[in-house]
């Protein structure tokens, strides 16, 4: 069995011994290093590319935000799932935007913990399109400007593929998507995958925020300015 390797940073050493007892309990998964700060944390995933990193956002020095967003760009191995303090926070909104494949409250039961870090290793989104969009719908009109221009990417999407991208940028599942556009799950499965091909997206979560930057999808009242 192939082991998930992870990497922790939190600048809380107690967390990470916690974290670390959590995840060495478990056969699919190993530990392959921790970070103290968010420097350390890009630095460390450049040089023992693991598959998952558990980023804290909070961080000294350069922050979880910051670190993530570095990641993304140096080390696209690896994928980031945030901790954060609340489950709808500014933080964790920014961690979204800088290409985190999730986040989750640091008060998240372990079981649920193993089932998100399992999820992102296998290339999904450790986050419900939902709770993507409350959190669109709550600080992208604060923090996200307004689309001054089309995307160009857009065009190389189909009619389909991009009627595809609007219904799961409005949070729904496949089999959600199915039903509304009278599709077989499987074809709108194919339809996502070369959304996220063809956009250059990581996951669910990055495509909910794509349809927002982009404009395809405008928050809606009590948020929208």
């Amino acid at each position: 069995m192939k082991k998930i390797r992870l990497l922790l940073a939190d600048d809380e050493s107690l967390l990470r011994m916690a974290f670390r007892m959590v995840f060495e309990a478990e056969p699919d998964m190993e530990v392959a290093g921790e970070a103290a700060d968010g420097d350390e944390a890009a630095r460390m995933a450049r040089l023992l590319r693991p598959d998952v990193i558990l980023m804290d956002v909070r961080m000294p020095g350069l922050d979880g935000v910051a670190a993530t967003r570095r990641i993304v760009r140096d080390s696209p191995h690896s994928r980031v799932l945030i901790l954060t303090t609340f489950d709808l926070d500014e933080y964790a909104f920014a961690g979204l935007k800088a290409g985190a494949s999730g986040f989750l409250p640091k008060n998240t039961r372990p079981e649920d913990l193993l089932t998100a870090i399992r999820n992102v290793a296998a290339g999904d989104a450790a986050l419900s399109p939902r709770i993507a969009r409350r959190l669109l719908e709550k600080f992208a009109p604060q923090l996200m400007p307004a689309p001054s221009e089309r995307d160009e990417r857009l065009e190389e999407l189909t009619t389909r593929e991009r009627e595809v991208l609007i219904q799961v940028g409005r949070g729904l599942s496949n089999a959600e998507v199915a039903t509304a556009m009278h599709l077989a799950e499987g074809t709108v499965k194919t339809h996502l995958s070369r959304v996220l091909l063809k956009l250059g997206l990581r996951d669910r979560a990055q495509v909910v925020v794509f349809a927002y930057e982009t404009g395809l999808i405008r928050p809606t009242p009590p948020y929208a300015p």
